[in-house]
């Protein structure tokens, strides 16, 4: 009787400690001028059951839309823990984006930054970050891999397409595409080829990216500690490519190959790249350690890996809701490929790029899948951004969502409507209302190459295929993907 008691006396010191401290916390930011209005809910929770709940219906902004109603387009709330000032403006987005390594740093719940460790890239601030950022941007925009890997691409879509003809049964869009995407993304990474090597990684990538947002505990058989094994036995494949490559640069240098030779050779993939700045000691540089580049190799798969498929198969879904898109899309690719049987010449990067209504079915299909819907960044010291106040230590979260989506910034955003880039002017470009690849600092390195490996497969499937879509609904929480993998059936298309 006396445990219990005890027990009973803690909970309640507990809950009046928690209490406490709202209160506090409520006082002390209803004290501070320009600070956002908002309501921060209850201790601890928050209004965190409301955002979630919101992730689970066909508009999750509507978690967003209601507050911006409330308090203005930015507004303070408590979700996931931690008090936060959530912004659906996209200026204020901007300078958040913009502000970076001095001022905003990334801020990430606790499974993630377990699982990737301290030294993550997509942790790491400061001149680093911008060093390597700069290194694998220029990398992925290389003419040399563009020429590459649009074949690469063309070979890996084909090879997954023509597998289509044996399945008697329906197609699940969103495994098939996973095929594709994997495949490139450990080429340009690491050269690594079809094989023992890459079934491993993509076994152990898919435990792996489970535990990104899970319960952060490390106890054997949560779901936290299967992921961090799988990451060990990825990092076993990867330090070995990486250390039988460092071993060819240093034979290189032993036969009189110096630093700037192997330097102005063009780098064959990510491994080389951050290789070569290992071995830059000069103006003050440092090394990269080589498990500081084995973790990054690895850490590169999630953005690579999670958000491709996912647009492509959202663009299956879109155009099977949108007949008129559809059959646009499919003239202005028949016709380019009429011409390549034609002239028997290769496709090349440009003309993918050079398809004005695909890339408009690209930007659009990116505006509406809102696969990266949001970034959060952590304040080191009170700012101020168009009279609003954000206080020192708070996160703040960048809205991609609810910009996309906001009447003032696209008509019926709702509605999938590719000839929409038209009227905008040409084409999508990132800019304060169309940040699908993020912005500033971290804006995605191999943008370009994403929208090539999407443009890639919507032209091979509508040349290959007509198909039929069963009803399935989009689930954006945790993670934006479709409930039943959208199952299609498909019928050959003859020339």
């Amino acid at each position: 009787m006396g445990l219990i008691i005890g027990y009973c006396c803690w909970v309640l010191v507990g809950i009046g400690s928690g209490w406490i401290w709202y209160w506090k916390m409520k006082k002390k930011m209803d004290d501070k001028n320009g600070v956002p209005k908002g309501n921060l809910g209850w201790p601890f929770i928050g209004e965190t059951l409301d955002f979630i709940a919101s992730g689970y219906t066909s508009r999750p902004v509507t978690f967003m839309d209601k507050r911006k109603s409330l308090y203005g387009k930015v507004f303070k709330t408590n979700i996931l823990g931690s008090p936060i000032i959530v912004s659906t403006d996209p200026d204020v987005n901007k300078v958040v984006l913009q502000n970076h390594g001095n001022t905003f740093v990334p801020a990430y719940p606790k499974s993630i930054r377990e699982l990737l460790g301290k030294s993550s890239i997509l942790q790491i601030n400061g001149n680093l970050q911008r060093r390597l950022h700069a290194l694998l941007g220029g990398f992925l925009r290389s003419p040399q891999l563009k020429s590459r890997i649009t074949k690469d691409i063309e070979n890996s879509v084909k090879l997954t397409l023509s597998s289509w003809r044996h399945m008697n049964n329906l197609v699940y869009v969103q495994e098939e595409t996973k095929k594709i995407t994997f495949q490139i993304l450990v080429k340009v990474l690491m050269s690594i080829g079809p094989g023992d090597d890459l079934n491993s990684l993509k076994k152990e990538f898919e435990e792996f990216i489970k535990g990104l947002i899970c319960l952060p505990i490390k106890l054997p058989g949560t779901r936290l500690y299967k992921s961090l094994k799988a990451k060990e036995k990825m990092l076993k494949i990867v330090n070995r490519v990486v250390e039988e490559r460092k071993l060819g640069m240093e034979m290189m240098s032993d036969h009189g190959y110096d630093n700037d030779d192997q330097k102005s050779g063009a780098a064959n993939d990510a491994v080389d790249v951050l290789l070569r700045e290992y071995f830059v000691e000069s103006n003050g540089k440092q090394s990269l350690p080589l498990d500081f580049i084995s973790g990054n190799i690895v850490e590169m798969m999630i953005p690579g890996e999670e958000t491709v498929p996912t647009a492509m198969t959202l663009a299956v879904k879109f155009l099977s809701d949108s007949p008129v898109a559809l059959k646009q899309l499919m003239e202005e690719n028949m016709e380019m490929k009429k011409q390549k049987i034609e002239s028997c010449d290769d496709y090349t990067w440009t003309d993918y790029t050079s398809l004005s209504f695909t890339q408009n079915v690209v930007s659009e299909t990116l505006r509406m899948a809102n696969i990266i819907n949001a970034v959060w960044r952590k304040t080191l010291k009170d700012v101020e951004i168009k009279g609003y106040l954000i206080p020192q230590g708070w996160c703040v979260l960048t809205s991609f969502s609810s910009v996309h989506m906001d009447e003032e910034n696209y008509e019926n955003p709702y509605h999938f409507d590719p000839w929409r880039w038209e009227k905008i002017g040409g084409g999508a470009v990132n800019n304060n209302n169309y940040t699908p690849f993020g912005g500033g600092q971290r804006l995605c390195p191999g943008l370009d190459l994403s929208r090539l490996e999407i443009s890639i497969f919507l032209h091979h499937l509508v040349t290959t295929y007509r198909w039929v879509a069963e009803k399935d609904d989009i689930v954006h929480f945790p993670t934006v993907k479709m409930k039943k993998k959208l199952p299609i059936t498909v019928a050959p298309i003859r020339i």
